[in-house]
């Protein structure tokens, strides 16, 4: 079966894909990492750039045995899977971008990143995690995903919450997107409040050939909060090999 590695962002794990994980391994080796410092990773150190976030998740499917593969990356995730493809272009089949952009400072993001090390500082992983979380969804914390991506959030340690922002603040990828030569989805919320329209749309324009998908209805987290037509749109971008 052809690898699919999905890339969770920044407070997330892999579990938050249990859903895409029961559907698409019908057709795929379905892999789903915890990145460095968060999930089951917590007592990893996490790099501090958005290219050692990219390198660690090669150097895991190196010692997968994985060779070329499909690839999703979401929110921070989604900048990882960028470095990814400009560190190994030969071995990304098929790229989605989804919920993410080619800059680290989102313009128009639900607090700066700056608001943001300051919550993790002052309040704490567990509290900011679950803040933070709440805005990755329409109906913040009574959404039905809430819950997931809140017990993951706090799992993260304060050294990976810390790192995570350094990472992202840094980090810009526009340079590199005419060089993205993987077939791409960018799949994007209509109310996300992390990345604004001209992210989504950055991308859409600066990647040659790149198919676009705008699910209405949803913010961050489409693929809890309308998992249907999330798997329905990777499943017809990916088909089923």
């Amino acid at each position: 079966m052809k690898p699919l590695v999905f890339v969770h962002g920044y407070l997330g794990g892999g579990l938050q894909w249990a859903d895409q994980v029961e559907i698409f391994s019908e057709y795929f080796r379905v892999i789903t990492p915890d990145l460095p410092g968060f999930g089951d990773n917590r007592a990893v150190t996490t790099p501090e750039t958005i290219r050692g976030l990219a390198q660690y998740v090669l150097d895991e499917l190196d010692r997968l045995e994985v060779g070329r593969f499909h690839l999703v990356g979401h929110s921070m995730g989604g900048m990882i899977v960028q470095e990814m493809a400009a560190l190994a272009p030969e071995r990304v089949d098929k790229l989605v971008l989804y919920g993410t952009g080619p800059v680290g400072v989102m313009p128009g993001r639900f607090e700066t990143i700056e608001e943001s090390r300051c919550g993790v500082k002052e309040k704490g992983v567990e509290e900011t995690g679950r803040r933070i979380a709440a805005t990755w969804f329409q109906h913040g914390k009574s959404a039905e995903g809430y819950a997931v991506c809140a017990e993951l959030a706090v799992k993260a340690s304060l050294q990976a919450a810390l790192a995570g922002l350094t990472a992202m603040e840094a980090w810009s990828g526009v340079a590199a997107l005419s060089k993205i030569e993987s077939s791409t989805l960018v799949l994007w919320g209509d109310g996300d409040r992390a990345y604004q329209w001209s992210q989504p749309e950055q991308l859409w324009r600066g990647i040659e050939g790149a198919h676009l998908a705008v699910i209405p209805g949803c913010s961050h987290s489409v693929h809890l909060e309308k998992p249907h037509l999330f798997n329905a749109m990777l499943l017809d971008f990916l088909g089923t090999g």
